[in-house]
């Protein structure tokens, strides 16, 4: 009976992102059609852990004296683990092995890591300040990554496995 009651309770993360997103539902259906819940709590947990990777960058420019592509790799690799994990459990709410997930979600920070790196380097070397240079970078790699997110590393196939929490669209 207690097996019972826990699989079919939410867990803390998943009303953490009911919290998050639980306004979109008061969109027109067609606005929900593109704007979705898993994409909203994308947008805002991307938006949390990039201040966390912004106040890293800026820290460690302040308080040591690393090369620029040193920090920003510093604090990227930093702020994209706790993304994975929050958009593991509190967005995409996925129950799948999480061994595959990592590599694909390697694979998908390698490229962003790339892009990263030159957009920031790049802005940077043009006289930008490199926190703009970083924020320029930030949107140039966030749409890429909601969809790879999306639709390779934690594709529905594997939320659908059996004993594994429903879509999310469909359990809020």
């Amino acid at each position: 009976m207690e097996d019972q009651a826990t699989t079919t309770r939410a867990s803390a993360a998943e009303r953490v992102g009911d919290l998050l997103t639980s306004w979109v539902d008061r969109f027109p259906a067609w606005l929900r059609r593109v704007v979705s819940r898993e994409f909203v709590g994308f947008a805002i947990l991307g938006g949390f852990t990039f201040l966390i990777d912004l106040a890293i960058l800026a820290s460690l420019r302040a308080w040591t004296p690393l090369p620029l592509p040193v920090a920003v790799t510093v604090s990227y690799v930093f702020a994209f683990g706790l993304n994975f994990m929050l958009n593991r459990k509190v967005n995409f709410r996925s129950h799948a092995p999480v061994g595959g997930q990592v590599l694909r979600y390697a694979m998908v920070v390698v490229c962003d890591y790339g892009l990263t790196i030159g957009v920031t380097t790049g802005v940077a070397a043009l006289g930008v300040d490199f926190r703009l240079a970083r924020l320029v970078a930030g949107a140039c790699v966030a749409l890429f990554t909601y969809t790879a997110s999306r639709r390779w590393v934690f594709r529905q196939e594997e939320r659908d496995r059996p004993g594994s929490a429903p879509e999310p669209d469909e359990a809020r």
